[in-house]
């Protein structure tokens, strides 16, 4: 694997080490590809995916908009996916990428649609 690419795998498992998510408060993964934005809640006691959000979707993918923009509606789309279940608070991982762009929307368009963390 490149430098940066375990530079970023390091990073995940430090992370990882501290958090963990449950049935009552799961964890929101996000993983970003070069192309795409992905955003799962997953209950670590269980291993088990909650609910998932994709820029692939297709309401989302009809809309012609920047990156950044279509991962805040990622970041709304789990959000509402997340209310319907009734889970109101999450804790947030990063996956190893910095707090910045494209995760930062995410983030922010979970807040909007009503996700504490």
């Amino acid at each position: 694997m490149n430098s940066k690419g375990s530079a970023r795998v390091k990073i995940k498992y430090r992370i990882r080490k501290k958090i963990s998510g449950s049935a009552s408060k799961p964890r929101l993964s996000v993983f970003r590809s070069n192309s795409d934005i992905y955003a799962q809640l997953i209950d670590d006691n269980n291993g088990a995916t909650i609910a998932s959000a994709s820029s692939r979707e297709k309401d989302i993918k009809a809309q012609k908009a920047p990156k950044t923009e279509k991962s805040k509606l990622v970041g709304s789309a789990i959000a509402k996916k997340a209310n319907e279940l009734g889970i109101k608070t999450v804790v947030f991982d990063r996956n190893g990428y910095i707090y910045h762009g494209r995760v930062k929307a995410v983030a922010e368009g979970a807040r909007e649609g009503g996700l504490v963390f």
